[in-house]
């Protein structure tokens, strides 16, 4: 389908928009260098973003709990949840920080990035240790839902682990979900099992949480902001209902957020956006190859340097899929992936 075409009138009314955006935001960031120059705002000071709201965020300081609420200069577009910045606060007669600028940004260690509605990759998180991968008994989980999970983890280089939430509804002998995951879990990846039916429910999640700054992902209605609730208990988080009739969650959380887990010494949670399907639009066959791990000691094996990975003679995949060192299942889900991104 060809790009639709716009007048000369469209444009320049597209152009006219822009210019007024950057006009008002040129205001905003002299504005603020007014006030600095002034001196009405305190000496810098590290901090870190926990939540974004547009041209404004919260950043909580480094020496306490309390966020305050930041503008964010012009030059510095594209923050997010989890970045490390400078900024600089403002205080009331009473010696409180009242508001702040952020005037730079640290560097990042990692970034957790999605694509937009338009294909586009985003950031929406960063400075994380690992992405938690949550799933449930409810609404159930399919192995290629779970790899292309994986599969985005991987992509970011941020380690992933493996979630099953409300394990209190799996059968006797934790049935075929359970196994499944074993699987995983014997190919590397850490898999934790939780519910908030029970008071230890939580016990191997907060071992994991332990000294690391963490995202949970996953699909609307698997339990991420009720797992963040019995975390963070003094958090007031809104929880979605799971509808009864298509047993799919309702999207509920509208930004993403860092907390501070209390009781144990530098937990973070970042709590992201739910979304149904992580897309993998952005991805090539070769990096979706490199996603499945057990993939990689035979990548560049193949007899055909342009091999596909089908039928062709001499497939290195294909060959350790029949000597059993490749799961079927999971080379089945890697060709439906691929012949997704085709379509």
């Amino acid at each position: 389908m060809s790009k639709r075409k716009l007048s000369r009138q469209q444009r320049w009314r597209i152009e006219k928009i822009q210019a007024e955006r950057a006009e008002r935001a040129a205001k905003r960031d002299a504005r603020e260098s007014e006030k600095l120059a002034a001196g009405e705002y305190g000496q810098e000071r590290p901090g870190r973003v926990t939540a974004h709201f547009g041209r404004t965020l919260d950043v909580r300081p480094e020496d306490s709990d309390e966020a305050v609420r930041c503008h964010l200069r012009a030059n510095l577009e594209g923050l997010v949840t989890g970045d490390r910045v400078i900024w600089r606060g403002r205080e009331d007669p009473d010696g409180r920080v009242v508001e702040g600028v952020v005037v730079a940004r640290g560097e990042r260690d990692s970034v957790l990035e999605r694509p937009d509605a338009r294909g586009q990759l985003k950031p929406v998180a960063a400075n994380i240790d690992q992405i938690l991968i949550v799933f449930a008994v409810e609404p159930e989980p399919h192995p290629n839902l779970i790899d292309r999970y994986l599969i985005a983890a991987e992509a970011t280089g941020i380690a992933p682990v493996l979630v099953l939430n409300k394990i209190d509804l799996l059968p006797e002998g934790g049935g075929e979900l359970l196994a499944l995951l074993r699987r995983y879990e014997g190919l590397g990846y850490p898999v934790v099992t939780t519910t908030t039916e029970r008071e230890d429910g939580l016990d191997a999640l907060h071992a994991r949480l332990a000294g690391r700054t963490s995202v949970f992902v996953g699909q609307s209605g698997v339990g991420k902001s009720s797992l963040i609730d019995r975390l963070l208990p003094d958090e007031e988080l809104r929880i979605g209902a799971l509808s009864k009739d298509s047993r799919k969650g309702t999207h509920t959380t509208t930004t993403a957020r860092l907390y501070p887990l209390p009781d144990a010494e530098s937990a973070e949670l970042i709590d992201s956006p739910g979304i149904r399907e992580f897309g993998l639009g952005h991805l090539d066959e070769q990096q979706v190859a490199e996603g499945f791990i057990e993939f990689r000691d035979f990548l560049g094996r193949c007899r055909f340097r342009d091999c596909r990975h089908r039928h062709e003679p001499g497939c290195a995949l294909l060959e350790a899929v029949e000597r059993g060192e490749i799961h079927p299942e999971r080379f089945a889900s890697y060709r439906r992936i691929v012949e997704s991104l085709e379509s």
